[in-house]
């Protein structure tokens, strides 16, 4: 497994949403490298009514061929969220292997998404090796989306606070994605008084969003509180193993928990908010109050 720390943004396993022309690509990272659903790149590229069967037909082809058995042992079965919303294992390749089945399509798209996938598919490999460079993609990204300066502010320092966070925990035990998901939300129901799952569905947000950014820059501060707050009981304490980090856990949330109940209580608004980033009817990206 890879070790969560070194992980900038996205650690192994993670799904996430990319968007080509306004059409949705699943991607997992998977061996430090971005894994993209086929059928969502064929659905992106080709006018079908089924990406499903024409990828089915595709693939007869592309085995029928000389190279054709060469290539498709490059394509690996991940788990995505399917239309009813449960994993299933969806044929996904990397960006070297998608630009080669890209090779046997032809469409008018095929090019533009090839530079789109050069940026996308790569970036990964560039954060890994200096993780300077994700926050600055980051950072333009975010820009590009039409985010606030003062939002993606928080959200760098969100970004940082969660790197010292993952690394702490590291190096004190955790070493399973269940052990970091149970503790993750343990910080973050003290903090909100809900975890993260029901905070997505508040904000109604599909599997492979990410929560975080659709975040006010209030909820990212008081999500950097939280842990933050965690990673300094865990060194008070010198907290080891399981249990231990999740004691601090559960006590860094409510030092959180409690600035955002006094907040709360001066200003009468809530700090949790169901605004999201999603596109609104006219394609414009806000976030709402």
């Amino acid at each position: 497994m890879v070790n969560p720390s070194r992980s900038s943004i996205v650690a192994e396993g993670q799904l996430e949403i990319a968007e080509f022309k306004g059409k949705e690509i699943r991607k997992v990272l998977h061996d430090d490298e971005w894994y993209f659903s086929v059928v969502d790149v064929i659905g992106a590229i080709v006018e079908t009514a089924s990406p499903s069967r024409y990828w089915g037909d595709l693939k007869v082809k592309l085995v029928s061929e000389e190279t054709g058995d060469e290539l498709y042992d490059f394509i690996v079965k991940l788990k995505m969220p399917s239309q009813d919303g449960k994993d299933r294992p969806t044929d996904a390749a990397n960006t070297e292997t998608v630009f080669r089945i890209i090779q046997s399509i032809p469409s008018k798209k095929a090019e533009p998404f090839k530079r789109w996938l050069a940026r996308v598919g790569y970036e990964r490999i560039l954060e890994f090796q200096n993780p300077d460079i994700a926050i600055k993609r980051a950072v333009l990204d975010y820009k590009i989306k039409g985010y606030g300066d003062e939002w993606i502010e928080a959200r760098v320092r969100s970004i940082l606070v969660r790197n010292e966070l993952v690394g702490e925990w590291d190096e004190r035990g955790i070493s399973e994605p269940s052990e970091f998901a149970i503790l993750t939300n343990d910080v973050h129901e003290g903090t909100f008084g809900l975890g993260v799952q029901p905070h997505k569905r508040y904000k109604n947000l599909k599997k492979g969003h990410n929560l975080r950014d659709h975040m006010t820059d209030l909820e990212l501060l008081f999500t950097a509180l939280g842990e933050k707050s965690t990673v300094n009981i865990a060194v008070a304490t010198d907290a080891q193993g399981f249990d231990e980090n999740r004691s601090a856990a559960i006590e860094g949330g409510k030092v959180s928990g409690v600035a955002r109940k006094a907040l709360e209580s001066k200003t009468g608004k809530r700090v949790v908010s169901d605004g999201n980033f999603l596109p609104n009817k006219t394609g414009q990206n806000r976030l709402k109050p």
